[in-house]
């Protein structure tokens, strides 16, 4: 099945083309005799000639006596420059050199079905060979493309008992540790002989302390990103936002809650149990003649430096929950800011809103200013018009001769003219009061109205604040309250409810505007 599986997938990739070279140390009974080689694989004969020690990469004549102890072979492509390196379904060797490599060295078959993983990502089984059993090892890591360069570190390793050789691929981009892990490695070279060296140094220059620094500085952020929101006053006046934009914070919030992120330590957690699980399985599997103490030793340091990393995990995870919760605080507070902010933009367009409101009841003012003048001389109008009917005769005329005469000649005014002025002015007069008792209960109920609403604008700014502030404080413990008494928190809960209460009696004279 894995051969069907390897075949298949091998059938799928593309390969790319990486700069080769090769690593190979052997240690000896005798240290003088010990070597350490890197270079360039130039050619497919070379490569192929590396894989099975032909030709100039033969092994050496030894001295009578001198046996060889352990060893590492590796095929190397640092500083990985090709976009699709990483990619899934991607080798960056030709297949058939990929092909002859597993094979020849015993490598997992199975690592081309990890070609999409990003990682990180162990495994680590035997092999089913009881004649030459090997111990396959698999330690990969990358991701998607960043600004077009490829990420990531790749090895695949297989050690085998009988020899006490460990043969593998090893690649990597220049963004990786690769480069810095095979200098550690050479340096090294006297430990060889325990297949998981490789992939612990991996794993130290993975945890390394950059990244305890960046979380030191997403600490160091968030405690600005608090001052400029809550003000809490932990840092120096040079640090402080010198100016309160809510695009800037909330795109520094995200920011800085990507940083945290960074290297999760639940997942190199999951990969140290891996690896202790790997050692397990190798120590059981070691014969008694390799079984030395100085790899026993070794074998010891490296679970010590396992155990390590386990608490550094543990306390940078607990470090990190504490990161996460206060910027989860700090956004909680930052959306509390800007909805004071829609209330306040909602009370300043109530606010013109009365502005307009008040002009409308100007230009009312102008026009009962007009409909009192038509109240005035409407009275008169009116009464002119029914005393000039037919029906009324004050003799106005000739004072003698024929009545029929309208030539006007000799006319006088009649002397019940008074009763024209006797009856307009009391009715004019009459008509004005109650206009004014009218107008006047008008004003009065307008000028009440006008102060509730005046009321109203004034608290209700200071009402709403107040309720969100309380929601704000019940939702997250701040730094300075300590825990309050069952009492305390009745009353407080008391005085929300009297808060809402209040907003909802506002909200009605918030309505009349």
């Amino acid at each position: 099945m894995d051969d069907y599986l390897f075949r298949d997938h091998l059938d799928q990739c593309t390969s790319v083309r990486e700069r080769t070279s090769y690593l190979e140390i052997f240690n000896y009974s005798d240290p003088a005799c010990n070597t350490c080689e890197e270079h360039s694989l130039l050619t497919d004969d070379d490569f192929d000639n590396f894989l099975h020690q032909r030709g100039a990469f033969a092994p050496q004549e030894l001295k009578e006596g001198v046996e060889l102890r352990d060893g590492i072979r590796l095929i190397v492509q640092k500083n990985a420059c090709q976009p699709n390196t990483f990619a899934p379904l991607h080798i960056s060797l030709q297949r058939n050199l990929y092909e002859s490599m597993v094979r020849a060295w015993h490598l997992p078959l199975r690592a081309i079905e990890g070609s999409s993983l990003v990682g990180p990502f162990f495994w680590c089984s035997p092999d089913q060979d009881d004649d030459d059993r090997h111990l396959q090892i698999i330690f990969r890591k990358s991701d998607v493309r960043k600004k077009g360069k490829t990420r990531g570190w790749e090895i695949m390793l297989s050690y085998s008992f009988k020899t006490g050789i460990t043969s593998g691929f090893v690649k990597g981009t220049e963004s990786s540790d690769i480069n810095d892990s095979l200098a550690h490695l050479i340096a090294c070279r006297a430990e060889v002989g325990h297949p998981l060296l490789l992939p612990i140094i991996i794993l130290s220059h993975d945890l390394s302390s950059k990244g305890d620094e960046r979380q030191r500085k997403a600490r160091d952020w968030l405690r600005r990103l608090e001052n400029a929101i809550t003000m809490r006053n932990e840092i120096d006046e040079k640090e402080v936002y010198s100016d309160f934009d809510v695009d800037g914070i909330n795109r520094d919030l995200v920011e800085c809650h990507s940083q945290v992120l960074w290297k999760r330590p639940q997942a190199y957690q999951e990969i140290i149990k891996e690896i202790r699980g790997a050692m397990e399985k190798f120590i059981t599997h070691v014969p008694n003649d390799r079984s030395t103490k100085p790899l026993m030793a070794l074998h010891h340091s490296m679970l010590g430096r396992l155990d390590f990393y386990r608490v550094k995990l543990t306390g940078m995870e607990h470090y990190i929950h504490t990161t996460l919760e206060r910027l989860h605080i700090q956004r909680q507070a930052l959306y509390n800011i800007m909805a004071q902010k829609e209330s306040k933009l909602n009370l300043e367009i109530a606010s013109q809103q009365r502005r307009v409101a008040h002009a409308t009841k100007r230009d009312g003012t102008a026009m009962k200013t007009l409909s009192l003048l038509g109240a005035v001389f409407l009275p008169g109008t009116f009464m002119a018009s029914v005393f000039s009917m037919t029906f009324f005769d004050f003799n106005v005329g000739p004072s003698d001769g024929d009545s029929s005469d309208s030539s006007g000649q000799d006319a006088q005014v009649s002397n019940k003219l008074w009763v024209y002025f006797a009856v307009t002015i009391p009715l004019t007069l009459i008509i004005l009061l109650f206009w004014y008792i009218i107008d006047r209960r008008r004003e009065k109920r307008y000028a009440e109205e006008d102060v509730e609403i005046e009321k109203g604008i004034d608290t209700m700014e200071k009402d709403i604040l107040a309720i969100m502030r309380k929601k704000t404080i019940n939702k997250a413990t701040t730094w300075n309250s300590g825990g309050q008494s069952p009492a305390t928190m009745a009353a407080t809960a008391a005085r929300r409810e009297r808060l809402l209460g209040r907003k909802d009696t506002e909200a009605e004279s918030y309505e009349l505007v």
